[in-house]
């Protein structure tokens, strides 16, 4: 079985690019759900991603347990995510993505309380910097209303899906695992948005759905899970912390300004996450170096 490893660069890189992807979302999602249910947008979403992936996993193996792994790791993110997008309704993208990103902290409590795996002293530095990081990016000051509140229960539910896919991940081959967990997500979702408004969208919507559908939860999610084979639930949390740095940069590309607290939070982040992804190796080198010849 895969374990995690601080010297193979590739998984980390893999988990970089889907905090790109996730990050790229927030305002298209905020915008869509404004004029759409959030339960039909959502269903949609990820029936569209499930049938992106079924003809690539059509003669992918299938170890025995995917179904229940992928079932189990599907209700966690479809519970998560529609948490997020009913809180995205009453509260900005910048506090939604500071709540939702508090997973950093439930991570490695559920990771040691389930998996039994205590997380390194410089995993756990680096997330003191990437949330204290994360709070200069979005501002920090947060009440809790409905909004945050559902959006904080979307953070549990987020670290309970990464601690999944940290055991899941290496014992089943990505593509069907992931197949699986969305077309839980929108199949679970598919009758409810009937009721909640149905699926008569307008264009703009429909082009958000293909967007998030196809690049963004069929794409990034591969990249998570296959990343998860190698890097551990309390790291793989700390680089999906470049979300919110990736999602502030393409804002700032489409005229929004992050100010000298953002600039530092972003700072912080990528501090964050180069303590803990640099530090393993650096120890590992040195302990080799010390070495007797």
């Amino acid at each position: 079985m895969p374990r995690p490893s601080a010297t193979r660069p590739a998984p980390t890189v893999a988990l970089a690019a889907a905090a790109l992807l996730f990050g790229s979302t927030f305002l298209v999602v905020k915008d869509a759900v404004e004029e759409v249910g959030v339960v039909p947008f959502l269903a949609a979403r990820f029936l569209v991603a499930a049938a992106t992936l079924a003809p690539l996993a059509h003669r992918r193996p299938r170890a025995p347990g995917v179904l229940r792994a992928g079932t189990l790791a599907g209700v966690a993110l479809a519970g998560g995510y529609l948490f997020q997008t009913f809180g995205l309704r009453s509260v900005s993208s910048s506090v939604s993505a500071f709540i939702t990103y508090l997973l950093v902290v439930f991570v490695p409590v559920l990771s040691a309380a389930l998996l039994r795996r205590r997380p390194r002293a410089t995993t756990v530095a680096g997330i003191v910097l990437a949330t204290a990081g994360l709070a200069l990016l979005t501002g920090g000051g947060v009440g809790l209303g409905t909004g945050e509140l559902l959006t904080l229960g979307c953070a549990v539910l987020f670290a309970v899906h990464i601690v999944l896919l940290a055991d899941f991940a290496p014992r089943h081959d990505t593509v069907t695992l992931n197949l699986v967990q969305l077309a839980v997500v929108g199949a679970a979702l598919a009758v409810p948005g009937l009721f909640g408004g149905g699926y008569h969208f307008p264009p703009g919507v429909w082009l958000a759905v293909a967007y998030t559908g196809v690049v963004v939860t069929a794409a990034a999610f591969m990249l998570q899970v296959w990343g998860q084979r190698a890097v551990g639930p309390a790291r793989t949390a700390l680089v999906l912390l470049l979300e919110p740095v990736f999602a502030a940069l393409l804002g700032y590309l489409a005229g929004e300004r992050l100010g000298a607290g953002g600039v530092a939070g972003a700072a912080l982040i990528l501090a964050g996450i180069l303590v803990s992804e640099v530090g393993p190796a650096v120890r590992s080198r040195a302990a080799r170096e010390s070495r007797p010849a």
